[in-house]
This record gives structure tokens, sequence and C-alpha cells, in this order.
């Protein structure tokens, strides 16, 4: 039976360490620490993920700053909002939530932010960078991945990582840690052969598909270190992942659980991000 990766107490460590360090800049430095949050529309979900957002700043002695904009917000109005918060010296990390209303051009918002500022590590400069592993951020989800798998005490170095999923957002940069970490990696997607098989070998597996339940306990080899990316509602609606974690647990050597696994991590990292860029603008790192 699988150990269960925690993902609320790493969370808590992370906002924990973040929290101290902003605490001790702002008394040896005089520096705050400010992150501006941009909504567009009133997509429930992001409403939700906003919040969270502007709780974990009060957590961590951020000031938020919270941009709320109508529907009908166009393009040129969203950009030039955030070219002033580019050049806002109160403003560190800005992020603009996604999805975006589908009369605004994602990648043109996402190239406007400056990679200074891009705490969610999507501009291409930042991408770029890790590619190359001379990287100031890292995307939240997949070093939040990263923190978990080092929370269990296993050694990413010379084993068979798997990432089911190729999004620019999680599935590829994932890859890039794990290589990173000297892990031999294997990147799946919905024209992979033999799936099933590649899992079998898989001493990390990482699954960020968006399919509920899609990666049963017979795809998992015995002792794996199983991490869920997945946020899904299964046939009754209740909340699950993309891992069957029932049929899963009982092979996995390490597994996260849906809720309480990855999702935690995501907000705990971009307040890590937030701070490190902080201190690169303050000449402080």
């Amino acid at each position: 039976m699988a150990q269960i990766i925690d993902g609320k107490a790493v969370s808590a460590a992370v906002k924990e360490e973040v929290a101290k360090e902003t605490s001790r800049l702002k008394d040896e430095k005089g520096l705050k620490v400010g992150l501006a949050v941009v909504i567009v529309g009133n997509n429930p979900a992001s409403r939700v993920y906003v919040n969270n957002k502007k709780k974990a700043c009060e957590a961590v002695g951020f000031q938020s700053f919270e941009y709320a904009m109508d529907e009908d917000t166009t393009q040129e109005q969203l950009l030039d909002l955030v070219n002033v918060l580019n050049r806002d010296a109160r403003v560190n990390g800005i992020l603009v939530q996604l999805p975006l209303p589908a009369h605004i051009d994602e990648k043109a918002v996402i190239n406007a932010i400056s990679p200074e500022k891009d705490v969610d590590a999507f501009h291409p400069v930042n991408v770029g960078k890790i590619m190359i592993g001379e990287y100031a951020f890292l995307p939240c989800t997949p070093a939040g991945v990263m923190r978990l798998i080092a929370s269990t005490g296993v050694d990413i170095t010379g084993k068979q990582c798997v990432v089911i999923g190729r999004s620019n957002i999680v599935g590829k940069p994932m890859a890039m840690l794990l290589l990173q970490q000297n892990g031999t990696v294997t990147i799946c997607h919905s024209k992979t052969k033999n799936l099933k098989e590649v899992c079998l070998g898989a001493d990390i597996l990482v699954v960020a598909i968006g399919r509920a339940k899609f990666v049963t306990g017979d795809m998992i080899k015995e002792g794996a270190v199983v991490i869920d990316v997945g946020m899904d509602r299964d046939e009754e609606g209740k909340l699950c992942g993309d891992v069957d974690f029932e049929s899963a647990e009982k092979k996995a050597g390490y597994i996260t659980p849906v809720p309480g696994g990855v999702g935690p991590m995501t907000i705990a990292m971009l307040m890590k991000n937030t701070l490190t860029a902080a201190k690169q603008q303050a000449g402080l790192e």
C-alpha cells in the first residue's frame, strides 16, 4: 500500500519558508513584496483561484493587488494594464488569470508581461531559460511536483520517468525538470503506442492529461512514485484525478491524492516565485 504524499503539509512548509524570508527582508532591507493578479470576466473557477491567491499573499506577508476587468474588456485595454503593471515598482509579480475570454489572444498577453515579473514562467524568455537550465522562475505546478517528489526522499538520478501529457504549462516543463535532475524521461500523449507498457516501466510517473481515472493500477510499476496533476469529476460528480487512486494505491510506493496533492503546491510555488522576483528586482539575488 502506497504512502500518501501530503501536498497540504508540503505546501504549508513552502509558505512558511516564504513568510519567514519575506519578514526578514522587510526588517533588514525594507523590502515589500507585491503580486498583481488580473482577472477578466466572471469565470467561477477563476474567481476561486484568484481568491485563494489573495489569501496566500496575506498568509506570507505580501501586498496583493487585484484588477478585476469586465468580460467585454478589449485586448488593448488589458495590454495597457499589463504595461502599467510592468512599470509599477510596487508590483514584483504579474499574473493574468487564464483562461481569458475568447476574443483576447492569450499569447499576446503573456508576451506583454515583463519576463522579470512573469511569476507564472509562461513568457517565451522564461520558457527558453528552463530549456537551458538557467531559469529564475519555474512554472508553478511542475515546480510543486518536484518539491513533492523531493519530500519522498526518492532520488531522481537514473530513474525511468514517464510524463503523460505534453502541455506547455505542465507536461513539457515537467519533462525538462526531471531531465535536469538526471532522470531518463519519456513523454507520452494521445498518439503514444503501448502506453500501458511504457507506464509499467516508470519509477516516477507524472500524469497530467485531464481524463478522470485514466491511469489504473495495472499500468503502474510496483513501488513507483505516482504524481496525479489531474483535477476532474468522476461519474458521481466527485472530485478526482487522472489516476484511479483506489487501484493505483495498491501498487505505488508513493502517491498524491486528489484533492490535497499537487493542487496546494501550485499556489505555494507562486508565492516562492514572487519572492524570488522581488529579490532579483532589488538586486538581492
